[in-house]
């Protein structure tokens, strides 16, 4: 359902395998989660690649699977969507960052799992839909619009329709575009780049870039204080300035 590999010492990859469209039903999801378990535990991981198998990144859910909680009442549909969305929130609250290398078809929920991701790559092949109005449920109707912005969110997510790797581009949803065979390779260079800095440095970003959209100029400078705090402390610090000194590459513990 999913396949995790190592890239190097502290980076990593998680595939989703589950013909034909890559869903995360049930089985999916837990291996998923299984994987980030495994990863977490270690300890090691400092960035981590997110992308499908085939002609796939992701179509979000099972809709035969969610067909059938129907017959189970309400309740129990409910608490599909909020398994579904639970794996997405825990991908977006991984202390290090994480790429969707977004290889193919990127529908419905698996658009909503490559906005959990920190960054994001397309293939040439991409096409990227909001396919909540076109199932009678809505997804990413928070996290894109603060993303790209609501003018072009609202096209995406009123109409339903596909968007090809050269608008995401355009509207800022993804980066970067490759063609589908260097894909993969881009993806690990950029996240074995971001493993080899400072790791303490690196999550203490993303937690206050992930915050800067919702906090008033005082918050942040105050949120700034702190994070520098720890940050100034730490060894990793002090190792960079006797590298600078030394003339050498430094070699960062998270600590």
């Amino acid at each position: 359902m999913t396949q995790f590999e190592k890239l190097g010492a502290h980076a990593g990859v998680i595939r989703i395998d589950n013909p034909p469209a890559n869903a995360l039903g049930r089985a999916a999801r837990a291996a998923f989660h299984a994987h980030l378990d495994a990863v977490e535990a270690q300890g090691d991981i400092r960035a981590l690649v997110i992308t499908g198998t085939g002609r796939a990144f992701c179509s979000g859910d099972d809709l035969k699977e969610q067909e059938a909680a129907q017959a189970d009442g309400l309740e129990a549909r409910k608490a599909q969507l909020a398994e579904f969305a639970g794996l997405l929130d825990r991908v977006e609250s991984l202390r290090f960052p994480t790429i969707a290398a977004v290889n193919g078809f990127c529908l419905g929920g698996g658009l909503e799992l490559a906005l959990c991701c920190d960054l994001r790559i397309a293939s040439t092949q991409a096409s990227f839909v909001c396919a909540g109005v076109n199932v009678g449920l809505m997804a990413s109707v928070w996290r894109l619009p603060r993303l790209i912005g609501v003018a072009r969110a609202k096209h995406m997510l009123l109409t339903g329709l596909p968007q090809d790797a050269e608008a995401a581009e355009r509207f800022g949803l993804a980066t970067a575009i490759y063609e589908p065979d260097i894909l993969l390779a881009e993806a690990e260079t950029l996240a074995t780049r971001i493993a080899t800095r400072a790791p303490l440095s690196v999550e203490a970003s993303k937690r206050m870039a992930a915050r800067a959209p919702d906090l008033t100029r005082e918050e942040a400078a105050e949120k700034t204080r702190e994070e520098l705090a720890t940050l100034v402390a730490s060894e990793d610090h002090a190792e960079a300035l006797r590298a600078f000194r030394e003339k050498r590459a430094p070699v960062f513990k998270r600590k």
